[in-house]
């Protein structure tokens, strides 16, 4: 059994996982928000998109990818397991709203670029 001490240390230790696991989402979500937050295309993600739809996948996504990393090291499968379900789950959400993918002016530039 762990003493008081040890749990808290855990608690802390995964709360500062998960905080920043959220703000690495942030990080790698960042360059195509940028794009995504402009508009400088016709057919690009609108702002709204990019920070409702956006913005929540990549900290849900970092958080949970991190606390799964962090499970793993302390050897628990189980939740280990389920928050990689959970990842799954985001990543299919954010490619079928297209929140993860390169941002349409990128994929779809004709003989201009």
């Amino acid at each position: 059994m762990e003493t008081r001490r040890q749990e808290a240390l855990t608690g802390t230790a995964g709360c500062a996982t998960a905080v920043l696991g959220a703000l690495a989402g942030i990080a790698v979500w960042l360059p195509y928000g940028r794009r995504g937050l402009s508009g400088a295309f016709e057919g690009q993600t609108t702002a709204p998109m990019a920070i409702l739809l956006g913005v929540p996948v990549m900290v849900f996504g970092g958080a949970a990818a991190a606390l799964a990393l962090f499970a793993l090291v302390r050897r628990r499968w189980r939740p280990a397991l389920g928050l990689l379900a959970a990842l799954t789950a985001l990543a299919a959400f954010g490619y079928g709203f297209d929140v993860l993918g390169a941002p349409r002016a990128l994929e779809d530039c004709g003989s201009p670029c």
